[in-house]
C-alpha cells in the first residue's frame, strides 16, 4: 500500500524519470546496433578478428558498471562530459556490444553453406549473397541479440543515476540515502515492468518481422 500511495502522490515525477530512462535507453542501443551489427558482419571475414573482438566485448561485459563509471569519469571529464548523460550511453553502448556482435557473428557463421552456394550459383556477388540471403535468415537471432541488450541496458541505466544521468534509478540512490523504503520499491518496481514490458514488444515485432519459416 506504502508503494501505491508513492505512486500516486508522485505520478508525475516518476514519468519524468521514466522517459528520461528511455531516453537514454534508446540513445545507447541505437549506437549499438549501428556499430554492432556491422562489426558482428565484419568478423565472420576474419577469424582472427573475431577471437579478439569477442574476447574484448566479454572482457567489458565482466566489468561492474559502477566500476566503468568511475574508469570513464576522468576520461570524458576532459571532453566535459565526466558525469551525467553522455558517460552513462557510453557505457550502455559498450555493455550491449557482446550480444548484438555475438549474435550476428552466430547467426551469419551458422547459415547452411548448401544455401550460399546456390545464391552464388545463381550468379550473386558476395555482397548479393550477404544481403539477400544471410543476413535474412540471420535477423531471428541478430534481432534476439538486439533484444537481450536492451533488456540488459534498462537495468543498467537505473546504475546511471549514481553519475547524475538521472532515470529511474534516481528513486533507487535517493531511496537508499534517505531510508525511503518506499522510494526503493517504487524505483525497482518501474525498472523491472519496463523491462518487462520491453521484453514482451521485442517478442511480438520478432514475430511480426521475421517469418516463420525463418525463426530459430
Amino acid at each position: 500500500m506504502e508503494v501505491y500511495q508513492f505512486f500516486i502522490d508522485n505520478w508525475q515525477h516518476a514519468l519524468a524519470l521514466a522517459w528520461q530512462h528511455v531516453y537514454i535507453v534508446t540513445i545507447a542501443v541505437v549506437i549499438a546496433i549501428g556499430t554492432g551489427v556491422p562489426i558482428g558482419i565484419w568478423i565472420t571475414f576474419n577469424k582472427r578478428a573475431a577471437n579478439i573482438v569477442l574476447y574484448l566485448a566479454g572482457i567489458i561485459m565482466t566489468i561492474p558498471s559502477i566500476a566503468l563509471f568511475g574508469i570513464m569519469i576522468p576520461f570524458l571529464s576532459v571532453f566535459g562530459y565526466g558525469i551525467g548523460t553522455v558517460p552513462a550511453v557510453v557505457a550502455l553502448v559498450l555493455y550491449s556490444q557482446l550480444p548484438i556482435i555475438r549474435n550476428t557473428y552466430a547467426a551469419i557463421k551458422n547459415v547452411d553453406p548448401n544455401i550460399i552456394d546456390a545464391g552464388r550459383g545463381m550468379g550473386m556477388t558476395g555482397f548479393q549473397v550477404l544481403f539477400k540471403v544471410q543476413l535474412p535468415l540471420a535477423l531471428s537471432i541478430i534481432f534476439a541479440g538486439v533484444r537481450v541488450a536492451v533488456v540488459m541496458s534498462i537495468g543498467i541505466a537505473a546504475i546511471a543515476a549514481y553519475i547524475g544521468a538521472g532515470g529511474l534509478g534516481h528513486y533507487i540512490f535517493m531511496g537508499i540515502s534517505q531510508s525511503h523504503d518506499s522510494m526503493i520499491k517504487a524505483g525497482a518496481v518501474i525498472v523491472a515492468l519496463m523491462a518487462i514490458a520491453v521484453d514482451y514488444t521485442f517478442g511480438m515485432i520478432e514475430n511480426r518481422l521475421v517469418s516463420k519459416g525463418l525463426q530459430s
